[in-house]
């Protein structure tokens, strides 16, 4: 039986929890189907003073989820077309998330949440089998390295926070 990523997990800074997500698995139940997905490429949001994250303007309706508790979906709109689907992260009151970006099976978060029917209705739900979505202890990858880069399409932040190389990638040896 699959392990399931408990809060625990969670419950530790951004940049020790991206990394690790990496040869996770992504698990999706909808109806009697039951998909998982290796994960391969996440970015990093490390709180208000990260100038790329959403939480760098204060809390908001939209951002008020990251301000929470460890465990929880932070799924949001862009576009007007893609879902966007990142994990709570970190303790308590500090804003951290988590972009899932891509699995060995699909390439770009926008896809992703597609392949997967990820709506807003997963948004302030806990990362568990209950909700139909949850992730799941990984295997060991042999035939991959991790990299780091700078994030993508975070232009806006500024010369600094946009080189920051808060994006880790599952690459083949």
């Amino acid at each position: 039986m699959a392990k399931i990523l408990a809060k625990k997990f969670f419950n530790r800074p951004v940049l020790k929890v991206a990394p690790d997500l990496l040869g996770t698995y992504l698990v999706r139940k909808h109806g009697r189907k039951t998909e998982r997905f290796l994960i391969t490429e996440v970015e990093a949001y490390d709180g208000g003073g990260d100038m790329a994250c959403h939480a760098s303007k204060g809390m908001t309706p939209r951002t008020a989820i990251m301000f929470g508790q460890p465990g929880f979906f932070y799924v949001y709109f862009i576009y007007g077309m893609y879902w966007m689907l990142n994990l709570v992260v970190d303790k308590d009151g500090h804003p951290a998330a988590v972009l899932i970006r891509g699995t060995r099976e699909v390439s770009g978060p926008g896809r992703l949440t597609r392949q997967l029917n990820i709506t807003g209705s997963f948004n302030k739900k806990e990362i568990h089998p209950k909700t139909g979505l949850w992730l799941e202890k990984g295997e060991k990858l042999e035939d991959y390295k991790m990299e780091r880069t700078p994030r993508i399409g975070v232009a806006y932040a500024g010369p600094i926070w946009s080189k920051k190389p808060y994006r880790f990638i599952l690459v083949q040896r």
